[in-house]
């Protein structure tokens, strides 16, 4: 909120608190992630700087990707004109966001074309029933984990910010990435905490004592 909205909320609260309740109940169906883009939107559109960084970095936290963001930006184009969403652009990549980086996005806007493969992970047998294991495969991480004959693999990256989550964020069977505090059952990938996208899962199988994972 600007320093001249702060004064006018205390200086005329009577006026200014109709206002705020209206902005707030206008957007209690919407999800958090999808109210705070639309205020991204709202903020280019005046060119609010300072409310464009502080919704973006809100809408960031409630699960939105680069890439949405992006695309809103766009599809609000009719709206906004190209000027003012170059004028957003510049300043995001001011605030030197990791996802938003050319670098970060070239998997997303430039994905590989082949066809996927199948990988040999490692022994059935190295992961004991019950237990959840990280490891190391054709450069990307994975938690394997076993109940009995089932195996479960997912992608060490978060789906927030593809933040790549580490061992030591595994505690029974809670992994906790490190950079926004998400949480996830790793038994299933589904997110319990603070986010809402579960890990995503690696289709796998055994194959004479090998697990295996497509992608």
């Amino acid at each position: 909120m600007s320093d001249a909205l702060n004064y006018l909320l205390k200086a005329r609260p009577e006026a200014l608190g109709h206002y705020f309740a209206f902005l707030k109940d206008a957007g209690k169906h919407l999800d958090p992630k999808t109210r705070n883009l639309i205020s991204v939107i709202t903020k280019v559109h005046a060119q609010t700087e300072r409310g464009l960084r502080q919704y973006l970095k809100r809408a960031l936290r409630e699960g939105c990707t680069p890439m949405e963001v992006l695309d809103a930006l766009l599809m609000a184009f009719p709206a906004l004109g190209l000027a003012k969403i170059i004028w957003a652009v510049d300043i995001i990549l001011g605030m030197d966001l990791p996802g938003f980086q050319p670098e970060a996005l070239s998997e997303v806007t430039h994905p590989v074309t082949s066809p996927g493969q199948w990988h040999d992970v490692m022994a059935s047998a190295a992961v004991k029933d019950g237990d959840v294991r990280r490891t190391e495969c054709a450069g990307r991480g994975l938690f394997v984990y076993r109940d009995k004959k089932t195996y479960q693999v997912f992608d060490s990256r978060c789906p927030h910010q593809s933040t790549d989550i580490p061992e030591l964020a595994l505690k029974g069977s809670t992994l906790t990435c490190p950079k926004h505090q998400w949480e996830f059952d790793v038994k299933s990938g589904d997110c319990i905490k603070t986010g809402n996208s579960p890990l995503k899962r690696i289709e796998s199988k055994v194959d004479k004592g090998r697990l295996l994972a497509f992608w």
